[in-house]
């Protein structure tokens, strides 16, 4: 069993040099640390991500580690997980059609002890990925000037984590994650007018740091089938200890450091969950994110002086509703059509930057999937999970997305610490 529990440790660190960076074609990943990812499990995503009251011995719940300590005593969870997707970006009469896929997440679970369940793995922060170009005329047909914006990158973590049951109705856990990636941003201007020069800036960062996060499930049983959990999840915010670099390339080759410039932000978790014998889930999650303290390195010009420096004002708090339920007929069936999942989700989050002093623009998601068994001589437990997800994300006079994506997660269970008996 320990010799299986290391394949499995090393198999998800071995995604490590595979991990995707882009997973994401937005212009809107240019701001902050990129657009911020759905860091929840192919079970999960069906509901639009919620999970932060979520208990179940059969999955591996990275929202909330304090559901570890759920975990099946018998069983070894490993869950796999990529997407798919197409987006249509919109800005008044033109528009343009991306697709794009990637891996998401590889995680693991299993019971240490008593009380004690254990995971491990590697998820998305955020991700970096957009090219695009504006060309402008100026005035007296003095030509037009193009400016192109291009982007790469992105941040993960590969974490551990452990969740102890306390008490009957309570346990709290933690994740400690390594945290590291990469931003390349860069806006190039040109102009067909041979008098103005062409101008290029660059900013970089390399991350290498931590993530710690803290958990805490309250389960309340109401009924002989029915409980009702609270779950909540607190992030420490930080600064990342990483410099930030900005080269401007003109006539001549300027270049700037900001030392320690990056930070993450504190991050507040509430969810209220309601498990129906093991037939029904119904949850609400709510996330904040403490962006508004936090500053961050932009080029500005001040006494016909150019200069790199940390701005406050640029982001903002972010806020995140989710709610969703899984409803599976009859688990136990003989029949396959009763064992499959049915799941429903729908969310809205606000931005956490601002865009030339206004709001960025705001999502509103909706999702639908299947939990699907799958079944041997060996194994009736582990499950295929797939569904679809609607984002629609827009601002006032900004680009507007409408992005449909396709979740495919495998959660492998497997019987990996039973004693089999020989009559």
């Amino acid at each position: 069993m320990n010799n299986r529990i290391i394949i499995a440790v090393l198999a998800t660190m071995a995604s490590l040099s595979g991990y995707a960076q882009g997973g994401s074609k937005s212009p809107y990943s240019q701001y902050g640390l990129g657009t911020i990812a759905d860091q929840s499990q192919g079970f999960s995503r069906g509901m639009n991500g919620v999970g932060l009251a979520l208990r179940k011995g059969n999955v591996v719940n990275t929202l909330n580690p304090a559901s570890y300590s759920s975990i099946d005593s018998l069983t070894m969870v490993f869950d796999v997980g990529m997407s798919g997707q197409s987006t249509n970006f919109k800005e008044n009469n033109t528009s343009l059609n991306v697709k794009n896929a990637n891996f998401e997440y590889a995680v693991g679970s299993f019971r240490l002890f008593k009380n004690v369940g254990a995971s491990f793995g590697v998820l998305p922060y955020s991700n970096i990925g957009y090219d695009y170009s504006s060309t402008t005329k100026l005035e007296n047909n003095f030509g037009t000037v193009t400016e192109t914006y291009s982007g790469s990158g992105g941040m993960h973590q590969a974490f551990i984590g452990a969740g102890w049951r306390v008490m009957e109705p309570l346990s709290v856990g933690v994740n400690v994650s390594y945290f590291w990636g990469t931003y390349n941003r860069s806006v190039a201007t040109s102009s067909s007018n041979s008098n103005i020069n062409t101008i290029t800036k660059s900013y970089s960062a390399n991350v290498n740091s931590y993530l710690l996060t803290f958990g805490a499930q309250w389960q309340q049983r109401l009924s002989h089938r029915d409980a009702l959990t609270i779950g909540a999840t607190v992030g420490v915010g930080h600064k990342l200890g990483a410099d930030a670099s900005c080269q401007i390339i003109n006539v001549d080759t300027t270049s700037f450091v900001v030392s320690n410039a990056l930070e993450v932000p504190m991050t507040y978790g509430l969810g209220l969950g309601w498990n129906h014998g093991s037939n029904l889930f119904v949850g609400a999650d709510v996330m904040f994110q403490k962006w508004g303290g936090i500053d961050f390195p932009e080029v500005s010009t001040k006494d016909n002086q150019t200069i790199y420096a940390m701005r406050s004002g640029l982001l903002k708090d972010r806020y995140q509703v989710n709610v969703g339920a899984d409803y599976v007929p009859n688990p136990i069936s003989q029949h396959f059509i009763n064992r499959i999942h049915y799941r429903l989700g729908a969310g809205y989050a606000t931005p956490y930057y601002n865009i030339n002093g206004k709001n960025g623009p705001k999502e509103l998601s909706v999702s639908a999937g299947f939990g699907i068994p799958l079944q041997n001589r060996w194994n009736n437990r582990s499950i295929l999970n797939v569904s679809a997800q609607w984002v629609h994300t827009s601002a006032t006079d900004l680009i507007t997305e409408n992005t449909f994506r396709i979740n495919v997660g495998l959660t492998f269970n497997e019987r990996w610490f039973a004693k089999w008996k020989v009559d």
